[in-house]
């Protein structure tokens, strides 16, 4: 096979796995308008029959692809840095020869919004490079991508709006209204009602729960008129313990934890008295705003998105936030979903996440299962629902607001403890028969007085919960898996007597945006003590596809999802990957378990490249020896072979000894 058939190949598998086959052709095209544009489209602009790789519509997108076996093809620009039109360079470099293409049907064909895709290379080195034109000819470059799964049915108008028009879509301009909405209702409850930052969310969580009982007519928002005798919060507080019960709840101590901390809605005075300014009691204002503003956003969300979770986020971003001082982080949801997506879930996983927070982790799960159910499949739905979430929560505020989260979703049952995970036996938990975990631990609050509280204890209690042959991620601060002090050592070593390290993703320093931890998620395979031979990937993903927007935190960007599938083809073995994106390799219990730890520059430099850095260095030391520090360039190797000899042997013997 030559090389050019071997680059048209890939590029059909990108094709395929986009989902865009069906709506491609190579070499020309069936849809009558661009195959009579085709006809006097040659490159060599003799007016004869062009053919592109490939050439497909996509909803009112036209797609066109050219391919060259190497990347020094790719791209051919002019004096002015502008894409060269000239015939030779249209005709032998991949985004010259789309564009033309994509001009000429343009000029020829009706069509409005056409992507020209430029693909040079292999799968492993290799640049994809759109270039958009409009039905006048003018185009506009985009940035490189990995993948075709912008151009999908799905993703292509997404793409469009963010990418080309640099607008917000509509789920973006759905997320800002949801951050005023918490910061307005922030302000009010301070302004009205006095309230603490860690109350806030529980009297959200506890309205919303009443606001379930309008539907069976046991609550309505005109039951609250501001009496004395039966307040407004007595009323709210009724509504919350029927839909508990409703909810079936259960056992009765767990729905008394619930309604407990619900009690604050109906003993704090200032939001149950009438306020003038307002003319109602805050209760009843806070209980038309959520109805009115964010309830039906829950409960008929078909999203993954945890908005309790951003209200809280919201409400503490003011406060200073005593989550930060208890180590709570709380997971953005793009987290949410890929370790979903890593973790491969399913209909018939048991899903545990024992720090569980506002819930995020089991929203996405039950999110991600019941997309694979079918719609009329009840009894397989609400197994899901009621049998396959499981959760821990040790603060009472966030179990509360955890568990409010999932009955809103349809979780009756919603099987979340009130508890701290360290002190329950994992033996007994592994009777649950959960068999994915997830975990975002507390952060920050082991140390060698308590290293129990490391969040490699809290990793290695998860995996030994969990049954055999099951699947856990864990997403915690990169310091913990490189094993600063001599426990967390000792951690990684026992988890990997126990456990097989799958690997380790280095994410974006800004997935926690204002928390200042830089994380990593570690993968692993429970059960099944880690072999001395087992090659794990580390994989460097600090360009994710997400960035700081100002006044709003962490946003994705258009590249975003591209970048996504590319990192789940390099974890899943579908595709080969360049070692500055991925390294795969054995490893030992006392390395740095990261990507930077084990990188390596595999690229062959160029003979420019060497000659300019054997130039450099040669000036360098010319320098530093007229300067008289000749000394710098002496042999010190034999010195320290000795010393080196020695520490590798131990090393061997000591690393021998675990593998064994």
């Amino acid at each position: 096979m030559t090389n050019e058939a071997s680059t048209d190949l890939w590029v059909w598998e990108l094709i395929k796995e986009a989902g865009i086959d069906k709506s491609m052709s190579p070499q020309g095209s069936s849809i009558k308008e661009l195959s009579e544009a085709l006809k006097t489209a040659s490159k060599s602009r003799t007016g004869n029959v062009g053919r592109p790789e490939y050439i497909g519509v996509v909803q009112d997108f036209v797609v066109v692809i050219e391919n060259k076996k190497d990347t020094a093809n790719h791209i051919k620009r002019n004096e002015r840095e502008v894409i060269a039109d000239d015939t030779a360079s249209i005709r032998n470099f991949a985004v010259n020869g789309a564009l033309f293409y994509g001009k000429h049907i343009a000029k020829e064909t009706n069509y409005k919004k056409i992507i020209a895709i430029g693909v040079s290379g292999n799968e492993k080195h290799h640049d994809i490079s759109p270039v958009f034109i409009d039905e006048r000819g003018n185009y506009k470059e985009l940035p490189n991508l990995e993948t075709f799964i912008s151009f999908n049915q799905t993703n292509i108008q997404e793409y469009y709006i963010k990418e080309i028009l640099e607008e917000d879509t509509d789920k973006e301009k759905e997320l800002k209204y949801i951050l005023e909405d918490a910061k307005e209702l922030h302000e009010d409850l301070r302004n009205y009602g006095a309230i603490q930052d860690k109350d806030k969310p529980l009297i959200v969580s506890g309205i919303l729960l009443a606001l379930r009982e309008i539907e069976y007519g046991g609550f309505s928002i005109e039951f609250l008129t501001g009496d004395t005798n039966t307040t407004d919060g007595q009323k709210i507080f009724n509504a919350i313990e029927n839909n508990l019960k409703r909810s079936n709840v259960s056992p009765t101590v767990k729905k008394d934890k619930l309604m407990s901390q619900f009690s604050i809605i109906k003993n704090s005075v200032q939001i149950n008295e009438y306020n003038r300014t307002l003319g109602k009691t805050p209760l009843k204002y806070y209980t038309e705003f959520l109805y009115n503003r964010v309830y039906t956003n829950i409960v008929y969300s078909k999203s993954s998105e945890d908005i309790l979770g951003r209200f809280y986020g919201e409400f503490m971003s003011y406060s200073g936030g005593d989550g930060q001082t208890l180590g709570i982080v709380l997971t953005p949801r793009h987290i949410t979903d890929l370790f979903c997506e890593l973790l491969e879930v399913s209909p018939e996983d048991k899903v545990f996440d024992p720090a569980c927070g506002t819930g995020g982790f089991l929203v996405a799960s039950m999110h991600h299962m019941l997309n694979q159910t079918d719609s009329d499949d009840q009894e397989t739905r609400n197994n899901i629902k009621k049998n396959q979430i499981h959760g821990i929560e040790m603060q009472s505020y966030m179990f509360t607001i955890s568990t409010t989260n999932m009955i809103l979703r349809g979780d009756g049952k919603s099987n979340i403890e009130n508890a701290d995970f360290l002190r329950q036996n994992p033996a007994e938990l592994q009777l649950k028969g959960c068999n994915v975990g997830m975990l975002n631990p507390p952060y920050s609050q082991g140390s060698s007085k308590d290293p129990a509280q490391y969040e490699m204890a809290f990793t290695e209690h998860l995996l030994d919960s969990l049954v055999e042959g099951g699947r856990a991620a864990v997403i915690i601060p990169q310091g913990s898996v490189t094993g600063k002090t001599k426990a967390e050592k000792e951690l990684k070593r026992s988890i990997l007597k126990k456990h097989t390290l799958e690997g380790v993703i280095t994410l974006n320093q800004d997935t926690f945006y204002k928390v200042g931890t830089e994380p990593c998620i570690a993968i692993f395979k429970v059960g099944i003590p880690h072999h001395k031979n087992k090659i794990c990937k580390f994989i460097n993903f600090l360009d994710d596809g997400y960035k700081v927007s100002k006044h709003i935190g962490l946003i994705e960007t258009p590249q975003a999802k591209d970048k996504k599938q590319y990192l789940l083809d390099v974890w899943f073995n579908r595709i080969e990957a360049e070692n500055a994106f991925c390294v795969e390799t054995t490893i030992e219990p006392d390395d740095e378990w990261l990507h930077s730890f084990y990188y390596f520059n595999e690229e062959i430099p160029s003979d420019d490249s060497f000659e300019k850095t054997m130039a450099d260095y040669l000036t360098f030391e010319i320098d530093m020896v007229l300067h008289g520090r000749e000394y710098l360039f002496n042999n010190n190797e034999s010195k320290n072979e000795l010393v080196d000899i020695e520490e590798n042997e131990k090393s061997n013997q000591e690393t021998g000894e675990f593998f064994d």
